[in-house]
């Protein structure tokens, strides 16, 4: 697959009838002679002035501005602007992220791959994108120690930047593999069949409500499923047939990278299929399945996922890497030297992926019980009103420990960025913020801002009974041992 410009075939239409072509934000770099990240940082501290959007939420300029930004970049004010950049950091990084607003409500999120898989209380690609533009460059080496569902890997990534991503959860490793690989011709070809050859099948299945003189014979599946008591309690006969019959031809695909996204389609659509009501209400409802419905939902699925992953693939550079280790970051892994760091713990009692995710882990063989006990933050554990159950203490040692370990692979001067809300635990509110602050000093960094955020409504819909998070802090610390703080 040839990699073009984003916005190459772009065009418009002025008053006078003349068509003109859209510009990318790097072809306008290009002609300006500057590096893309040099324009963007111009665009978000008002140096020139922003383009729209095309429907994918990318910037597109027109011929016009363009040539403002040609002219800016041969400016005084812009050499200024660089010296200003080079003398000034971090105080002016700090600044000029004290400037962004952070709530991003009319932005886009699903784009590429981040729609690839539902994953809950995961935060919004913006937020890493803008930590990454002004606290690393090309080249550098972006970690996320708590990578969930890999929104800041993919932004890594986009922005030319080697990415490294940890959990503990297998099914958040597998996600981010997808969410990040790279395939090719014969790999799209192979997801394409496979999606045709599930619509097929499901054409030959498919009942309708009206009962027939002559109806057709139940399909049967002869490949294996998981042996566990929960695929009978969350899934109807039939609808267990047809996932055993789908996991076994992901199974067979010949690449790493066709088998991941094959999948991650497969894993995205239990939860729907099941009698489980929603990612985010752990209780069983009848949703009137019919036979079919869950190959039709697979082929769909996974049609999607394989066009917005050759899109990913055609935009990223060939010479920037992922890895993605399955680990858990309290036994102190050892990983690749990060220049920086953006992450979103989980929050104390706020969620329990292991729970949520459990009818996914059976099908895919992963092993559940024992993410369950590593998980850090879950609702079961800070719920245990028992001797065992934790506390807020018990997440602030875990935090100074989770500190301690990264400072070992973290650069001297490099930034830790945590995007956090505050935890209710047992009645009581904890600023989860300020744990991280104190669990930090205890470690060797110090923090240089905190900024704030509200969310969406939709957003992040925990537990009722244990609270809505409204509003999450980005805490920005850095490791000590340079002059300037």
């Amino acid at each position: 697959m040839t990699s073009l410009p984003v916005c190459k075939y772009m065009q418009t239409v002025d008053i006078a009838g003349e068509v003109k072509r859209l510009l990318s934000t790097a072809e306008v770099a290009e002609k300006a002679g500057v590096h893309k990240d040099t324009l963007l940082r111009w665009l978000r501290a008002g140096d020139v002035l922003e383009p729209k959007r095309d429907r994918h939420g990318w910037r597109v300029f027109t011929p016009e501005q363009a040539s403002a930004v040609v002219s800016y970049a041969k400016s005084p004010q812009a050499e200024k602007a660089l010296e200003l950049r080079d003398e000034g950091a971090p105080t002016a990084s700090i600044e000029r992220l004290r400037k962004i607003d952070w709530d991003f409500r009319d932005a886009k999120t699903t784009y590429l791959t981040h729609g690839l898989h539902p994953y809950p209380a995961k935060y919004i690609p913006q937020i890493p994108n803008a930590l990454i533009q002004e606290f690393s460059t090309v080249g550098s080496t972006v970690g996320d120690i708590f990578c969930g569902s890999g929104t800041t890997l993919v932004e890594a990534l986009l922005l030319k930047r080697n990415a490294v991503g940890l959990d503990a959860n297998p099914l958040a490793c597998l996600i981010s593999r997808a969410k990040t690989t790279r395939i090719v011709e014969t790999d799209k070809g192979r997801l394409v069949e496979l999606s045709q050859r599930a619509l097929q099948l499901a054409s030959t299945i498919s009942v309708d409500d009206q009962p027939t003189l002559f109806p057709g014979a139940k399909f049967l599946s002869k490949a294996p499923r998981p042996d566990n008591d929960a695929i009978q309690f969350w899934f109807d006969p039939f609808v267990v047939e047809e996932l055993a019959e789908i996991l076994s031809w992901c199974r067979e695909l010949p690449t790493d990278a066709s088998r991941n996204v094959a999948l991650v389609s497969f894993a995205a659509i239990v939860v729907n299929v099941s009698r489980e009501d929603s990612d985010t209400r752990y209780v069983r409802r009848q949703k009137n399945h019919r036979p079919g419905d869950t190959l039709r939902r697979f082929g769909q699925v996974l049609l999607e996922n394989a066009g917005a992953v050759e899109k990913l693939s055609d935009i990223l550079e060939p010479n920037v890497t992922c890895q993605i280790l399955q680990a858990d970051v309290l036994t102190a892994p050892r990983i690749p030297r990060l220049d920086l760091v953006v992450c979103s713990p989980p929050y104390p009692n706020a969620y329990s992926y292991h729970l949520y995710h459990m009818t996914r882990m059976v099908w895919l063989g992963m092993d559940q019980p024992s993410f369950k006990k590593r998980e850090i933050g879950s609702h079961r554990k800070f719920s245990n009103k028992g001797k065992n159950g934790a506390t807020i203490e018990t997440f602030k040692t875990e935090m100074k420990s989770v500190l301690s370990w990264l400072r070992d692979f973290l650069r001297d001067g490099g930034h830790a960025c945590f995007v956090m809300g505050n935890s209710i635990i047992r009645g009581h509110t904890y600023d989860n913020a300020e744990v991280l602050r104190e669990a930090g000093e205890a470690a060797g960094f110090a923090e240089v801002a905190r900024l704030n955020r509200n969310m969406k409504d939709t957003s992040k819909a925990f537990n009722p009974r244990i609270g809505k998070i409204k509003t999450e802090r980005i805490v920005i610390l850095q490791k000590r041992g340079v002059s300037y703080l």
